[in-house]
């Protein structure tokens, strides 16, 4: 099986326009097999937990509970709905593994079980969490936060777990959370890093897919991270290039899983272009993953 985009329906870093492309609007596209919600950037080392979400609700006035039917109307229609953690802003980090145990604890109550009504977006049952760790106070205690969230998974209920890793390997921060084998997904970065980007050409973009390819755990499945347009991020790859010469290739990998774009905001052609490329003949409507970060 392989999906489309994580093409990131960002709720975090996005200007005013965004607020006119909804979550459901998203899902309704039929581009997409999962959407991340982000972000949650405060959390960890006794920080309280807080849901930035820019322009699209205040979560401390309540105003993003209203969010859950959108959230469930995605679920329904079979899209997987993720939370990012961090982000490239914000105050969060790991200070031992007994925080990382709290920490799980907190989103599972609070994102996860669908119990819990007060919470920022109400008693949401969403379906796993996304590690988009950039700049944490700490680089410890991520594999630990990942065994304990996969505590949570019961055979009625499993919780998913994704990464985004940059594309440099190993990964700065995220090296040990990933060798421990527990993420479904592995949205790897191939943008803003020089070296495993579109600017070492075709080549060395498929040179460093072949390489992750190689490291990940076996199970996980690997998704080619990259910014849906020139202002998304460096080491833009044009859609026509990726579908004819990148996709046919990596395609063939045992692991491979998909397309991620960052992000929803800027995919407003890209996901088309490449859909047909991105599974060949077996695509499916559904063969889209797309965050909101």
């Amino acid at each position: 099986m392989c999906n489309f985009a994580r093409s990131l329906w960002n709720f975090h870093l996005l200007g005013p326009k965004q607020l006119r492309r909804t979550l459901f609007e998203a899902c309704q596209s039929g581009l997409y097999e999962f959407v991340n919600i982000a972000f949650l950037t405060d959390f960890g080392c006794g920080t309280t937990p807080t849901l930035n979400l820019a322009g699209h609700c205040n979560p401390p006035s309540g105003t993003c509970r209203g969010l859950i039917t959108e959230i469930q109307a995605c679920q329904n229609l079979g899209i997987k709905v993720l939370l990012s953690l961090g982000g490239s802003a914000g105050t969060y980090g790991l200070c031992s593994t007994e925080d990382a145990n709290q920490v799980a604890a907190y989103l599972h109550d609070t994102f996860l079980s669908g119990t819990n009504s007060t919470g920022p977006l109400g008693a949401v049952a969403l379906d796993g969490i996304d590690f988009d760790i950039e700049y944490p106070r700490s680089t410890q205690y991520w594999d630990d936060l990942a065994r304990a969230l996969a505590t949570y998974s019961t055979p009625e209920k499993k919780v998913y777990l994704s990464a985004a890793p940059q594309c440099p390997i190993p990964d700065r921060i995220l090296e040990e959370a990933i060798e421990t084998g527990l993420f479904d997904y592995v949205w790897v970065q191939f943008y803003n890093n020089p070296g495993c980007d579109y600017r070492s050409g075709v080549a060395g973009l498929i040179n460093a897919w072949n390489q992750w390819s190689a490291y990940l755990p076996e199970g996980n499945k690997l998704f080619l991270g990259l910014p849906a347009a020139p202002d998304a991020g460096a080491g833009y790859a044009p859609p026509y290039v990726i579908a004819n010469q990148v996709l046919p290739v990596i395609r063939s990998s045992e692991n491979y899983g998909g397309v991620m774009l960052w992000n929803r905001y800027y995919d407003t052609s890209y996901s088309e272009i490449i859909k047909p490329a991105v599974c060949s003949n077996a695509l499916r409507h559904e063969d889209l993953l797309i965050s909101m970060v």
